[in-house]
C-alpha cells in the first residue's frame, strides 16, 4: 500500500484561511460508508472501526493542544456540507470517501468556509481503480495523508499541530 503525506507551508494558505490556522477547534468529517469501517473490505480499509478512529483522534488532538469539536459521519453529502457551514471550528480532518471523486459541492463548501483542512484516506485512492484517480479536494488541502490506514488520522493531527504552531508563532502567540 502506498503511503503519502504532505503538508503545505503556512504562506501557501489564503490570508482568510491562514487566519484560522492558529485556532485549536478540530472538526472530523467522515463520508459515505465509513460507518462500516471494521467490517467493510478489511483487506483495503483495515479492521479499526470509525468509533475507534474518532476516539484516537480526540486523544491525539488533546495531546497536541487541539480539541475535537465534533465528529460527524454521514452517507449524505448535504449533511457534511451543512456541518461545515456551522463554522465553529478552526481545522477539519475529512475523509470524503467516495465523495472525493464526485463532489464539486463538497469542494465548494470547503472553500467557502475558509478553514484549513486535512484530507485523509485509509488507502491511497490513486493506486486503486482508475476512476478513483479523480480527486476534487486534494489541491485545496493543507494536509493530505493517504495509505496509512487508521494511523493516517494520527499523522494528520500531528501535521495540523505543526501548522497550528507555525501560525501561532507567526501571529506572536506563546
Amino acid at each position: 500500500m502506498a503511503e503519502i503525506s504532505k503538508r503545505i507551508e503556512l504562506a501557501a494558505m489564503s490570508a482568510r484561511t491562514r487566519a484560522h490556522a492558529a485556532g485549536d477547534g478540530l472538526l472530523m468529517l467522515s463520508g459515505p460508508n465509513l460507518n462500516l469501517l471494521g467490517e467493510r473490505e478489511p483487506e483495503t480499509y483495515g479492521t479499526t472501526t470509525l468509533a475507534e478512529i474518532e476516539a484516537s483522534v480526540a486523544t491525539a488532538a488533546a495531546a497536541a493542544g487541539l480539541h475535537l469539536v465534533d465528529a460527524v459521519q454521514s452517507n449524505h453529502e448535504g449533511e457534511l456540507i451543512d456541518r461545515l457551514h456551522v463554522r465553529d471550528f478552526s481545522w477539519v480532518i475529512i475523509n470524503p470517501s467516495g465523495l472525493t471523486h464526485t463532489s464539486v459541492s463538497l469542494r465548494d463548501a470547503l472553500l467557502a468556509v475558509e478553514r484549513p483542512f486535512a484530507e485523509v484516506h485509509l488507502s491511497d485512492p490513486a493506486t486503486r481503480e482508475p476512476f478513483r484517480s479523480v480527486n476534487f479536494v486534494e489541491d485545496l488541502a493543507a494536509v493530505s495523508v493517504r495509505g496509512y490506514g487508521a494511523t493516517g488520522y494520527l499523522r494528520a493531527v500531528a501535521l495540523i499541530a505543526e501548522l497550528q504552531n507555525a501560525a501561532r508563532d507567526a501571529d506572536g502567540h506563546q
